[in-house]
């Protein structure tokens, strides 16, 4: 049974809007809220968006390998715990995680059976560039090196079972829907 559900997309690429519209629309379909290392920003909520945690709570928590997956992104922790992961299973929900390229080819790897991912890309790498300047949460240095990470994580798109582009959000939203709730009715 597949129940869970990894979405990846480059930063900048609307991968948490989409995730959200997700939320919204399918009630019964579980968020994995996953730790992180870095600082909260101001639109964000504890236990809601991240669980915020300190840099030894989370070396702690990947001595006890308490992960399914864990990475470092732009200099923080990012990690989702098996506890999580294992109880959407022996409950047989629908979990969705909102992961990086690695992370999510680490669940695919661990959860063969279990899981579905899906890489979202935008239109172009001009407007990837535009979407981040937008955003106004980096400076031109960190939009840099977001858009280098893009060119790495293009690479690795073939290995998702669902390559979606998000040109219109609206558009996106509607197909990211459609092809969870085929997942979820075993479609």
């Amino acid at each position: 049974m597949i129940n869970i559900i990894t979405i990846s997309a480059p930063s900048g690429t609307g991968k948490t809007t989409l995730c959200k519209a997700v939320q919204k629309k399918i009630k019964d379909i579980e968020w994995s809220v996953s730790y992180t290392t870095r600082v909260k920003r101001s639109i964000e909520t504890d236990g809601e968006d991240y669980k915020f945690i300190s840099l030894d709570q989370f070396e702690s928590l990947i001595k006890s390998n308490d992960f399914a997956e864990w990475e470092k992104v732009h200099g923080h922790y990012y990690g989702t715990l098996k506890l999580s992961l294992n109880k959407a299973i022996n409950s047989k929900k629908i979990i969705l995680l909102e992961l990086d390229v690695k992370g999510s080819m680490a669940l695919k790897k661990k959860y063969p059976k279990n899981s579905f991912s899906i890489f979202i890309i935008p239109p172009s790498l001009k407007d990837l560039r535009s979407r981040l300047k937008k955003r106004g949460t980096d400076s031109d240095e960190r939009i840099e090196i977001r858009l280098q990470r893009f060119k790495q994580e293009m690479d690795s798109k073939e290995n998702f079972d669902q390559i979606m582009v998000n040109e219109n959000l609206e558009s996106a939203k509607f197909e990211l829907i459609k092809i969870i709730n085929k997942i979820k009715n075993g479609v």
